[in-house]
């Protein structure tokens, strides 16, 4: 009858053992009827296992709210919120005002000086003669318009209306009287005229004015190739955040079901020790299974928790009020088949790639400025002319009358050759610009070269991720079949539970490899648009500048 009861015994623990057990998902919270010791563990005969909730309760206190989102919707948040887009959008802007301000150079200047002299002379005595005195008033406004046009002509249009008036005393002696005369004479003059001055050698095909416009529209065209180089690399930190986030929850549950199988296979091995079939050996090494079960799942969760803030720091500007949102991706990890096309690739790197077209920008620059140094080693050659009116009367309005009569006309036309005799800063800045270009070039090939070679191996690496997955998914498939084996075997005497413990961790590690491939295959896709400057087109993303 003892030996009855004992065989009934072994039976009903090894038909518990293949109930509990799915070739897919090893389910199984821990034994409800252990003793209860602080909330979120159980005590068994003095050991303490980890309720998996419990854990993940305690690690991820992100409170009652969950927000769904799409990696649509991850991407959407963080081109209106993402700090580091936020900043990167304000140079655009900051060149552009700079370029408005760099066409002020050609903004006419007006000038008006208004004048009033006086001069007094007298009277004087010399020898003790008197000497006749003179005293005169002079009124001059001069207005001035000048300023410079785009192809480097200055015009000043230059006006002049003065008046004056002159008093002269004169004194006559005799023996019978001194006679005082004064003599008064006033009238008014002026003249408007227009100067040009053309050069044709220095400053013709380009001046500092035009230089410092091409520069400007240069640096926002550079610009706002950042800006989309900003929104491509922080999307593509979305997408590798968002993938994490996925793999960590993941990797959670495979570390929850890790350690549930790793408690039942110690309440089951407790209960054939009870009964004399297990030895205590066998129990310990079911205890330090346990141990380092929940161990992985305490690491899996604080990875978990590190992802979430991860990916909230990405997609939020107030991250205080977003602190305790919990987000939950809608999407799974998945592996769709995608055709590689190296040299498609190659094509969209060497067209589509921000900081690629940013380096040609650089080299564009530089020709500009080369072209200017180089135009400051010519001569100054200039032409000049002028052309106006004079007015003369007695009255301001005798001026303008005569002026606007244009009967009384006035020119001159000429030229001015200015030679530097060394010009030795002209031609040492021409050929520190030469060297500075083909520098750039060499860079810009440099740089053409690392793209080709990051997409080459971008490629290689995803078509390797993607087998890899396929790989990953039949070890974890035979690892399930193997252990589901051995547990029957371990069931009816015919294994040991070193070997058994041993197929666990197997397991767990080819559960935990295959989402990790797939995170890696689908990341990987992420790095592969960054690097051909795909990603806003990948992703249906228009950019508008403005």
């Amino acid at each position: 009858m003892k030996r009855f009861s004992v065989l009934l015994a072994f039976i009903l623990t090894a038909m518990a053992v293949v109930a509990q057990t799915d070739t897919n998902t090893i389910a199984g919270p821990p034994d409800t009827n252990a003793p209860a010791a602080q909330p979120g563990t159980n005590e068994v005969a003095g050991q303490t296992s980890t309720n998996p909730a419990a854990a993940q309760t305690n690690l991820l206190d992100f409170g009652a709210q969950t927000r769904a989102m799409s990696l649509g919707d991850c991407i959407q948040e963080a081109l209106q919120h993402n700090l580091d887009v936020q900043i990167e959008r304000t140079a655009p802007q900051i060149s552009l005002f700079t370029l408005n301000s760099s066409y002020g150079s050609y903004d006419p200047t007006f000038d008006f000086t208004a004048t009033h002299q006086r001069n007094n002379t007298g009277p004087e005595f010399e020898f003790g003669l008197p000497v006749p005195a003179s005293t005169s008033d002079q009124n001059t406004f001069t207005p001035d318009l000048s300023g410079s046009l785009p192809w480097g002509m200055t015009y000043d249009l230059n006006g002049t209306v003065q008046d004056s008036k002159n008093i002269n005393f004169s004194i006559s002696t005799n023996i019978i009287s001194t006679n005082r005369l004064a003599l008064l004479s006033q009238g008014a003059s002026g003249s408007a005229s227009l100067t040009l001055t053309q050069p044709l050698l220095k400053n013709f095909w380009i001046d500092q004015s035009r230089l410092t416009i091409r520069l400007a529209k240069n640096q926002l065209k550079s610009d706002e190739e950042g800006l989309r180089l900003q929104l491509i690399q922080s999307i593509t930190a979305v997408e590798n955040a968002y993938y994490e986030l996925i793999y960590a929850q993941e990797n959670v549950k495979v570390q929850q079901e890790a350690l549930a199988l790793a408690q039942t296979q110690l309440d089951q091995d407790r209960q054939r020790m009870q009964i004399g079939t297990k030895a205590e050996l066998d129990v310990q090494q079911d205890e330090s299974q346990v141990a380092t079960s929940r161990a992985n799942l305490i690491a899996a969760l604080a990875t978990l928790g590190t992802d979430h803030r991860t990916l909230k720091n990405l997609i939020t500007d107030q991250y205080a009020k977003s602190f305790a949102v919990e987000i939950q991706p809608t999407a799974t990890l998945t592996a769709p088949l995608q055709s590689f096309d190296l040299q498609d690739s190659w094509n969209k790197g060497m067209t589509k790639r921000p900081d690629l077209i940013q380096k040609r920008l650089l080299v564009e620059r530089q020709g500009i400025q080369l072209k200017f140094d180089n135009n400051q080693l010519y001569p100054e050659l200039n032409l000049v002319g002028s052309y106006g009116y004079n007015g003369q009367g007695a009255q301001y309005d005798d001026v303008f009358t005569q002026v606007g009569n244009e009967d009384r006309p006035f020119y001159s036309y000429g030229a001015e050759l200015k030679i530097p005799l060394s010009n030795v800063s002209a031609r040492n800045n021409k050929k520190a610009d030469k060297v500075t270009l083909q520098q750039l070039l060499l860079k810009l090939k440099q740089f053409e070269q690392k793209v080709m070679v990051d997409i080459d191996n971008d490629i290689g690496t995803a078509r390797s991720d993607y087998e890899k997955v396929a790989a990953r998914r039949q070890a974890r498939i035979y690892a399930e079949a193997a252990l589901d084996a051995e547990q029957k075997k371990y069931a009816v005497g015919k294994s040991t539970t070193f070997i058994v413990l041993q197929l666990q961790n197997t397991l767990t590690s080819d559960r935990g490899d295959e989402i990790r491939a797939l995170a890696d295959y689908n990341e990987a896709l992420a790095t592969l648009s960054l690097d051909e400057g795909s990603t806003l087109e990948r992703h249906r993303i228009n950019i508008e500048l403005k």
